[in-house]
This record gives structure tokens, sequence and C-alpha cells, in this order.
């Protein structure tokens, strides 16, 4: 399980794909503490360690990933927001972050508040999933708060801190974001429209 509090950066070195799993090489800061079978979130995406070193790693994505995500535009160079998994006796900053994406969603609009920024997102709303105000909501891995929702539609506030430690200063109007919807929404949700 994770939180959605961002811990580090990891920068895409080398992806290799082999069949239909494609490899992702990293270096970060964080490299020389991982070990292999460790669960690490990757703009959301929970992920498992299979190779290390001091300075790098590898990770393996399936088709089913690749196709349910944004890592199909990933490239090298790419900066990826990183949290490993919550410790038993970690302190819960965020809100449960199951590193397992819904779908993905398109910046739409980023707007300077002189001092933060205000991001609108649209996703298809065929889905199923819904946002609610002042709800939570995972964006490539980062715990925020929605407001503006609607069907398909939601924006959050990006403080300079958030900005700076998250990748959200390299997105721009179209991109692709990983979006995992709140938890306890979902399973309400489906509680209320039934399981037939």
């Amino acid at each position: 399980m994770f939180t959605g509090i961002i811990e580090s950066f990891g920068t895409i070195q080398k992806i290799t794909q082999e069949g239909s799993n494609f490899h992702f090489d990293l270096s970060s800061t964080i490299a020389h503490e991982l070990k292999i079978d460790q669960s690490l979130a990757h703009d959301g995406v929970c992920l498992t360690v299979v190779q290390t070193s001091p300075e790098f790693y590898r990770v393996t994505a399936i088709q089913e990933t690749i196709q349910k995500t944004n890592l199909s535009t990933w490239k090298e160079g790419k900066k990826v927001n990183l949290e490993r998994c919550m410790p038993a006796n970690g302190r819960f900053d965020g809100h449960i972050v199951q590193g397992h994406v819904d779908q993905t969603g398109v910046v739409k609009k980023i707007s300077d508040q002189d001092g933060s920024w205000i991001f609108d997102f649209e996703f298809d709303p065929n889905t199923g999933n819904v946002t609610v105000e002042k709800g939570s909501i995972t964006i490539n891995g980062t715990s925020l708060t929605c407001f503006n929702s609607g069907p398909g539609k939601f924006s959050v506030a990006i403080i300079p801190y958030t900005y700076e430690h998250t990748n959200f200063h390299q997105l721009e109007v179209g991109d692709l974001v990983n979006l995992e919807f709140d938890i306890i929404g979902k399973y309400i949700a489906r509680i209320i429209k039934g399981y037939s």
C-alpha cells in the first residue's frame, strides 16, 4: 500500500522490449536502498524491482500495464515520481493508494496563479469512475484533492513544493497522466451500482 506522498524521482535511462514485456532501467537517489522483489510506485503504477545496483535499478511492465497506463508514452530521460510502500509503522500523510491505475486522464489546462498552479484534467466517464468535491485523487502517484468535480473532469491546485518535488513541473497540456480514484469512493459506487 502507498500513500501518494512522492519521495524521489526516477530517471529512465533505458527501455528494452522482451516479447510483450517492457524493462525500464532507471537511475535514482534511492536506488542503493532498493531490493529485488520490492514494490515501488512509478507515476502511481506499482512495479516490482527485478535488478539493482548502487545507482540504477530495473522494473518490468506487462502488456496490460502498458495499455492501461501512460507507460506507453515513457521515453529515455523522463522523470517519474517514486514512492516506496508505506512501512507498517509509518505515518499516513496522504490517502490510501493501491498503486493500481484505474485509467488515464489528459491535462486540459494549466493556469498559473502567481505562486501556485491549477491543473484541469479530463477522463473518460464511461468507465464509471467519479470524483467528488474535496475528495482524494491520485495523479501520477501524487495524492491530491479534487475540486470543480464533474462527469469526466476535475481540477487540482498545486503548491510550489509539490510542483518542484513531483513531475508536475514537466506536465504540459495534452499529456497523459495515470489516475487512481479513491478506493472508498470506488467501493461505494460499486455498491450503489450493484454487481449485475
